[in-house]
């Protein structure tokens, strides 16, 4: 009853988001649809891909039409939102979290003139690209800052969805934190969703509970932020976006996902005839992660040690997974200057030595 009734509002939202012009033929422009997992106005994830649904209208005006959708819970109800949108004419679809990919899969195949992008995923089709982001390059300097700043020495973290993007965040945090800091441990809560404030709010307490003076999360509202600030001794960053309405009280620096670049690449080549299925991964170096401002809350040289990690990542000189580095069980995965491979790493599924717990299957 719970996802009939989200998808009646998602379909609502789409009536509304593409306005009375809905189901009407739009030959003269390429019409771009977006579904997203959560509201565009949460401050994370889905209001910086809105923010890149916005570049693509600034940036062809009159020449292109975009629609979208917004709290389209992942599994079935996806699948009847992104074909509907498909029906409705879409030259483009952007389905923006990682439970869309079967069902975008399953539609590209009803659509073949349709162009599909998932986000996150791993499969692909002739008419489907993918395109992700290394936030865990982001999440290395996070460690960073965290394994310096922390005085209890320990970080809560609090995880959304146990997938390898989830666990290489994890992995990349506390192989940087304990880097700097060999004392600190790490607390991981998982709530099993990526937007749910009131979640993602009992997790952060629960970690300051636990002696947490830093929380980190891979979760899109800013209600670890909040909770940070009400227990006043707390700092954390800002996750997907600035989250910068913070930034005088615990977010001491935050990741950023930075997607106009890419829409707009993406929505030219369809509007040009260029495109063609591709898998994009990008991070610091390209700018498609950025490194939201290091506040004044964080000691100079602090600062200056993350920058210069953050540096040294986007020239390439730097890797954020370099052995060694053995998994949690003890045995070895990256000899002394070894780097991880991308395939590895896009299927991680393993906690690094020094982590406690296990990772939810």
């Amino acid at each position: 009853m719970k996802k009939r009734t989200l998808l009646k509002g998602a379909v609502a939202a789409l009536a509304l988001a593409a306005g009375p012009a809905l189901g009407e033929s739009h030959a003269e422009k390429t019409k771009v649809g977006f579904v997203y997992v959560g509201p565009v106005g949460d401050g994370g994830w889905t209001y910086e891909h809105d923010q890149g649904r916005k570049a693509v209208e600034a940036e062809f005006g009159d020449a292109v039409e975009t629609v979208y959708v917004e709290n389209v819970p992942e599994g079935p109800d996806a699948e009847r939102v992104i074909t509907q949108m498909a029906l409705d004419g879409a030259d483009l679809i952007f389905t923006t979290s990682f439970g869309y990919m079967d069902p975008t899969i399953n539609v590209a195949a009803k659509f073949p003139d349709v162009k599909f992008e998932h986000a996150t995923g791993y499969k692909t089709a002739p008419n489907v690209s993918v395109y992700s982001a290394r936030f865990y390059e982001g999440r290395a300097v996070q460690g960073t800052i965290a394994g310096r700043m922390t005085e209890s020495n320990v970080i809560g973290y609090i995880g959304s969805v146990p997938i390898p993007e989830v666990v290489r965040g994890i992995n990349s945090a506390f192989i940087h934190a304990k880097k700097v800091n060999p004392d600190v441990q790490f607390k991981i809560v998982w709530v099993y969703e990526w937007f749910n404030p009131a979640k993602e709010a009992d997790a952060a307490k629960v970690l300051i509970e636990q002696g947490a003076d830093v929380i980190l999360q891979h979760t899109d509202s800013t209600a670890p932020l909040a909770a940070a600030a009400e227990a006043g001794n707390v700092i954390g960053f800002g996750q997907a976006s600035d989250m910068a309405e913070y930034k005088d009280g615990p977010r001491v620096s935050s990741i950023i996902d930075n997607w106009a670049p890419y829409y707009i690449a993406r929505t030219k080549a369809v509007m040009d005839g260029t495109w063609e299925s591709t898998n994009t991964w990008d991070g610091i170096g390209p700018g498609m992660v950025g490194i939201g401002e290091i506040t004044d809350k964080v000691p100079a040289d602090v600062k200056a040690e993350a920058e210069a990690l953050q540096a040294s990542i986007a020239s390439g000189e730097y890797h954020a997974f370099t052995g060694p580095i053995k998994k949690q069980d003890g045995s070895d995965w990256l000899a002394e200057g070894e780097t991880a491979d991308d395939g590895t790493l896009a299927g991680m599924n393993f906690y690094v030595e020094g982590l406690e717990g296990e990772i939810p299957q």
